[in-house]
């Protein structure tokens, strides 16, 4: 697998809910903040030969474009109750499309001893102008390359096997 990041997340008390774990939408927000803070990480090796190690992705973005979450999938796996020490999402990047990219994760103990949660972020490239998606470039295509890893391995895919079910009848 290629280069994966790993940030560390503190749990906070208002992350738990009433059955005394984090709340399951909770976890889309760790996710979230893994990847807002992968994003403005300066690229360092990363960074596409003629860029400057202290570019970030985010950097790479001009004004004019942005990017939109298309779709997330997430798998809970175990609990996570309230404790001083951080969780950590481990995040990469598992495909590169013409103008989309599909984030992989999960949501671990620092050495991976217990894994509480796995997910996919699929993103798209958009213009702010017309809203439609706009194609990666070279630069950012670079630097999606260098976090590429494997696919995330889901235990079930439900919406998969139903959609080959559905290909397969017509």
């Amino acid at each position: 697998m290629a280069q994966v990041i790993q940030i560390p997340l503190q749990v906070r008390f208002g992350d738990i809910d009433a059955y005394g774990h984090v709340n399951n939408v909770t976890y889309l927000q760790y996710l979230e903040d893994a990847r807002v803070q992968l994003i403005h990480t300066p690229l360092g090796a990363s960074a596409a030969p003629g860029t400057s190690a202290e570019t970030s992705f985010n950097d790479l973005i001009d004004d004019d474009h942005f990017v939109l979450v298309g779709r997330n999938e997430i798998e809970y796996l175990a609990p996570i109750s309230f404790r001083p020490q951080p969780v950590y999402v481990n995040i990469w990047i598992t495909r590169i499309g013409g103008s989309s990219f599909e984030f992989g994760y999960t949501v671990t103990e620092k050495d991976g001893s217990t894994i509480y949660a796995q997910a996919a972020s699929s993103m798209v490239l958009a213009s702010r102008t017309t809203g439609r998606p706009i194609r990666l470039g070279d630069a950012q295509r670079h630097a999606l390359e260098t976090w590429q890893g494997n696919d995330v391995p889901f235990r079930r895919r439900p919406a998969q096997a139903a959609v080959a079910a559905t290909e397969g009848a017509l």
